[in-house]
């Protein structure tokens, strides 16, 4: 890893910096998500992880320990969610650093882990990514909504058709 990245879970004071970090760079999260997100880190509900790059907000991302999504859901497989790296630091591995971090909690917990990514290209950097990490499909084909798509169907290419991916815990993760 970059050693000038550092990584940490989320803390009360970082709401605004998140918020005003995000907000600078033109990815647009609402204040009262962040603070949600904070709240459901107390609660044990999330765990988020910061990045920053030289003492700089670079980063971040989620682990829900239950997820939005009904097959995660079922099965208690925890979701990565929300990762956002700030544009004009990519490629420097701070995206791999915090799913590296990311997977270790949830294995320890879990053994297992999911995502959901977009089909469109803006999720082109996530879908390869995920795919180097060795994630791979769920075998539910394309969800939108939450809902499997269904042959001949019609949906709306936008955040919510997504196709989900899992990992699970090797001998050497």
């Amino acid at each position: 890893m970059n050693s000038h990245i550092q990584l940490r879970q989320m803390q009360s004071e970082d709401v605004d910096v998140v918020f005003q970090a995000l907000d600078d760079h033109y990815i647009r999260k609402p204040l009262d998500y962040i603070k949600r997100c904070w709240e459901e880190n107390k609660s044990g509900e999330r765990v988020t992880l910061i990045a920053f790059n030289d003492q700089k907000f670079a980063g971040w991302l989620h682990l829900l320990s239950k997820s939005y999504y009904p097959y995660f859901e079922e099965r208690g497989i925890p979701e990565i969610n929300n990762f956002d790296v700030v544009p004009s630091l990519r490629r420097l591995g701070i995206g791999n650093a915090l799913m590296e971090a990311i997977e270790q909690v949830a294995f320890e917990k879990y053994g297992i882990v999911g995502i959901g990514v977009g089909l469109y290209y803006d999720y082109g950097n996530a879908q390869r990514l995920y795919a180097k990490r060795g994630y791979i499909p769920d075998g539910r084909g394309i969800i939108n909504e939450g809902k499997q798509v269904e042959p001949g169907s019609y949906v709306l290419v936008g955040h919510d058709l997504a196709l989900y991916l899992i990992k699970e815990k090797t001998g050497n993760s």
